[in-house]
């Protein structure tokens, strides 16, 4: 178990662009938790920094000539004590990599104060737990824990030029997009890129069903099931107080689906 020192951190910065690199070290220089910040023009360079000497975490830009971002981090995991990750680059695409290579947080540039802070503090955050005791999507997303002591993944999506995570037991249904997913929650819906046919097969385990092949449903967000001449639809998600909220959806099931759908309906109520 890595443990923050008293004294505070000791980060080590990569990208390749030296304007970014001067910016990014000295916002973090200028933060109370960390004490010495190590910068490096490449991962190369990097790589070489995090063999020989000890630091407790990285910040590191994706796209840079030779080895990338995304490359450097693959050889950390594989590190008996890998540093936390946190991603900081202009490419919102790189998401669903990143997180599946276990960086606690994805920062956008420009890089804005407030946002910064945010990453040190879930770096701060991850390094109080053992390595891979809240583990995380092999797709999409981290673990955090919720008011009920269990572990919920938290999926990243973009808002406004910023990462947010929503939460998975959130999720009313996804829609197919081509190689994206719509995510549908009661506040809203969010696109990811991560094709319906991975989220079908690393959520089923939480409770998610396809019902017709551009649609995934979260069985425990099923308040109804109707039968109308032989063709079967659920109703998803209720009306707030007030008609506060989404409201219900009704989304068609396929009859191939059908079955499938009773079956797990069965089990979730089985006592």
């Amino acid at each position: 178990m890595r443990t923050a020192p008293a004294t505070g951190l000791r980060v080590l910065v990569v990208d390749d662009e030296r304007p970014s690199l001067d910016e990014l070290a000295f916002l973090l220089s200028a933060d109370e938790r960390i004490v010495d910040v190590v910068s490096c023009d490449s991962a190369t360079e990097g790589l070489r920094v995090l063999r020989t000497d000890e630091v407790d975490c990285v910040f590191l830009d994706i796209q840079m000539p030779g080895l990338s971002g995304l490359e450097l981090a693959d050889v950390l995991t594989r590190f008996r004590e890998p540093p936390p990750i946190v991603f900081v680059t202009a490419h919102d695409e790189h998401a669903v990599e990143a997180f599946d290579l276990r960086a606690v947080d994805y920062v956008l540039k420009p890089v804005r104060r407030e946002r910064l802070a945010e990453a040190v503090r879930r770096v701060v955050d991850a390094r109080r737990v053992p390595a891979g005791s809240a583990g995380t999507s092999a797709t999409a997303g981290t673990s955090a824990t919720g008011a009920d002591g269990g572990h919920d993944l938290q999926i990243p999506v973009e808002l406004g030029g910023v990462t947010r995570f929503v939460e998975r037991s959130t999720v009313t249904h996804v829609e197919a997009h081509g190689d994206y997913a719509r995510l549908h929650t009661p506040s809203g819906s969010h696109l990811i890129r991560v094709p319906l046919s991975t989220l079908e097969e690393e959520w089923r385990t939480a409770g998610f069903l396809r019902i017709h092949r551009s649609c995934l449903v979260a069985i425990a967000h099923i308040s109804e099931v109707r039968m109308d001449s032989g063709r079967c639809s659920v109703v998803v998600g209720r009306r707030g107080p007030g008609g506060a909220g989404g409201g219900p959806v009704e989304l068609s099931v396929s009859r191939r689906n059908t079955r499938e759908l009773r079956e797990r309906l069965v089990k979730r109520a089985d006592p």
